[in-house]
């Protein structure tokens, strides 16, 4: 069976929680030599709780570590190519326990600051005991930020709006134009046509339509919580900024990756 199908029919009889949670002990167990290991081998390391690990990314000490490493370098050069990376203020929205933005200072440096913000308390208390150099808060689901106007040079959500409501991506988008700068850059990943393989045919038919395909029935912002981007709806969603790029994700080892959106505040 179709995993869509599968995944419809947990949501239907509201099983889909307690099948993540059992996957969740899959994952502990599948990884538990090598995540030893790794523990071993580098004990200087600090790792958030398993269950944090799992939601933001997945249950592998070292690819949790060392991937999140290279995905920062990644949005850097991205960063690179519109603003020098100079006495900035960044914003990791949706940071959970801070995969990527922890590695930031190191990286980049240059007088700037960065800042992290989500959603999940347990997380945010986890980054604030244990990372010194990003200044953490907490948010609610839904908006506003506790920022200044016109505040951040960058922001950046890397699978944000893939776990939002429709009108969650209006008021997010909106709120974080208002705390970006004049000129100021948002980049924003989302599952765009490479994860159409993961949609069963209704779905198919709505999302090549332009409509946002949602699947809830489950907590708003949780990994469980999926959105699909049709190309139609983020250019609605941004019509009034300027798409300074967009990368449609391909697939890669059979694995589907999310479209980069770039946007630039013009006002």
């Amino acid at each position: 069976m179709k995993k869509g199908l599968v995944s419809k029919l947990l949501r239907d009889l509201y099983l889909l929680n307690l099948s993540d949670k059992v996957w969740y002990y899959v994952q502990k167990l599948r990884y538990w030599k090598e995540n030893n290991d790794f523990k071993r081998k580098n004990p200087k390391t600090l790792l958030p709780s398993d269950y944090l690990i799992y939601e933001s990314f997945q249950l592998n000490y070292k690819k949790f570590h060392t991937d999140s490493i290279n995905t920062a370098k990644w949005l850097i050069e991205y960063f690179k190519k519109y603003k020098t990376l100079k006495g900035l203020k960044i914003l990791d929205w949706g940071c959970g326990p801070a995969r990527l933005i922890r590695h930031f200072p190191d990286l980049i440096n240059k007088g700037c600051k960065f800042y992290g913000t989500d959603n999940n308390k347990k997380a945010i208390n986890w980054c604030k005991e244990n990372i010194s150099n990003v200044q953490f808060s907490i948010n609610q689901i839904n908006s506003p930020l506790s920022f200044q106007d016109n505040f951040f040079d960058i922001i950046f959500g890397v699978s944000v709006f893939t776990h939002l409501s429709k009108q969650s991506h209006f008021d997010w988008f909106n709120e974080l134009i208002r705390i970006t700068k004049k000129h100021g850059i948002i980049l924003l990943t989302t599952s765009g046509n490479a994860f159409k393989k993961k949609l069963i045919s209704n779905e198919i038919k709505k999302y090549d339509n332009g409509e946002l395909i949602i699947r809830g029935r489950v907590k708003e912002g949780s990994r469980i919580y999926s959105a699909f981007h049709p190309k139609k709806f983020m250019l609605e969603l941004f019509k009034n900024t300027e798409i300074l790029e967009h990368v449609e994700g391909g697939i890669i080892n059979n694995k589907p990756q999310q479209d980069i959106w770039i946007i630039e505040k013009k006002y």
